[in-house]
């Protein structure tokens, strides 16, 4: 196949496009101006969320959200000086906390993320890396039983989703993790999930592999795509210009000023994510727990327990707060109280969140540019799936999902 494809963006999405792109024997370059796995993907919580199908905007968050603000216990924070330019995005986004639309999110996130450790095993295939994707359980935990039926909109979502958690509660709960402090009275375990213990080594190791395939990667900033009779022509950078068939944008939250070039506004935000891993821990839990109270996810790493949560939102520009990681810090302690590390080290990246909560995947118009991006907090999850769909759009091979609801134009409508 002469089909020369350019990948912009080397996160876990655009590596796993890149590979399975390869794989269907079109010319691939990959492209980033940093190395693969050093941004968002590097930093997640590791976590192969099949479960993950509620999004943030369930019913009731409008009425929930100014006592979420004031209490300095919630993990949600606001860069006040940010918020003039967050209203537009804030009025669409929290417009979705209803039933009618939460189902409807819930609906389309479920192909992206139901069969994450498969799709990974899939990827990793005559690669040598099936060893990065680890199997395990996901469990949530929660103070009370009351607190677990407090979220029974949401397990009544993953239970439709086919999920459906054993209950373990009372002293059974440090029976099963010693890990978990006293104040943890009841554990909704998730089998036949998984997680990644090194995410950015993991997408370096792809990068490799692609390499090995006959790939290319070149790092250079992207400035421009060309667009000639309504079809892509090339892709300008800071090192001249890249001539392809097709572009493939799977850049995250930065998508959004390439969208802005190609005459469509994305309404996407970045929810600044935080994570602090405690190196070399001891007494953290076995196996991925999100703290329900704190929501946060704990996940046992190569480098040490990677606490990862907090939603932030303020923008690419502004510096890692204080208090997100100081709350993260106080709620890992408490939850694993026995908790010790030689170091911590802080992290802070940026989710790509649109307005709805679905990820873009598609084709813009007929113009050969093609979008993989707006994962919000199932990237690492929901990767390999969306490169192997929009692989196969692009080479030609009818993906059998439905990819309507992630249409990269549906804003326009």
């Amino acid at each position: 196949m002469s089909q020369h494809v350019v990948v912009i963006g080397a996160g876990i999405v655009g590596v796993s496009a890149a590979i399975w792109l390869r794989r269907a024997g079109a010319q691939v370059t990959l492209l980033d101006r940093a190395e693969p796995g050093r941004g968002t993907s590097h930093g997640n919580g590791g976590v192969l969320a099949a479960a993950g199908v509620a999004p943030v905007t369930g019913p009731g968050l409008l009425r929930k959200a100014p006592g979420m603000l004031r209490d300095p216990e919630f993990p949600l924070f606001l860069r006040w000086p940010y918020v003039p330019r967050l209203l537009s995005w804030l009025r669409r986004y929290m417009s979705h906390a209803n039933d009618a639309d939460t189902r409807r999110i819930s609906a389309g996130l479920a192909p992206i993320v139901s069969d994450s450790v498969a799709q990974h095993k899939a990827l990793c295939a005559d690669l040598g890396l099936e060893d990065w994707v680890h199997d395990s359980d996901y469990c949530f935990a929660y103070t009370s039983r009351a607190a677990f039926e407090a979220e029974s909109y949401t397990w009544a979502l993953r239970r439709e989703a086919g999920f459906v958690p054993e209950i373990i509660e009372g002293s059974a709960v440090q029976e099963f993790d010693p890990a978990y402090g006293p104040q943890i009275t009841c554990v909704a375990r998730l089998a036949d999930h998984g997680f990644i213990a090194d995410p950015g080594g993991y997408v370096r190791a792809l990068a490799k592999a692609f390499e090995g395939m006959n790939g290319t990667i070149k790092r250079a900033e992207v400035e421009d795509i060309t667009i000639l009779d309504e079809e892509v022509t090339s892709v300008l950078t800071d090192q001249g210009p890249l001539p392809c068939d097709d572009v493939l944008l799977a850049t995250g939250v930065w998508s959004k000023p390439l969208m802005r070039k190609l005459g469509i506004n994305v309404p996407l935000e970045s929810e600044r994510g935080y994570h602090i891993v405690f190196k070399d821990a001891e007494g953290g839990p076995s196996r991925p727990t999100m703290m329900a109270a704190g929501k946060f996810v704990a996940t046992p790493m190569a480098e040490g327990l990677r606490c990862a949560g907090i939603v932030e939102f303020g923008g690419l520009e502004a510096g890692a707060s204080k208090a997100p990681l100081a709350l993260l810090r106080r709620q890992a302690k408490a939850a694993f109280p026995n908790l010790t590390a030689e170091e911590e080290i802080e992290w802070l990246g940026h989710r790509p969140a649109p307005s709805d909560s679905l990820p873009l995947i598609g084709q813009i118009g007929t113009s050969r540019v093609y979008t993989a991006f707006g994962h919000h907090h199932i990237g690492l999850t929901g990767g390999p799936k969306t490169g192997r769909l929009i692989a196969g759009l692009i080479t030609g091979q009818p993906p059998n999902t439905d990819l309507t609801p992630y249409h990269p134009q549906r804003f326009d409508r």
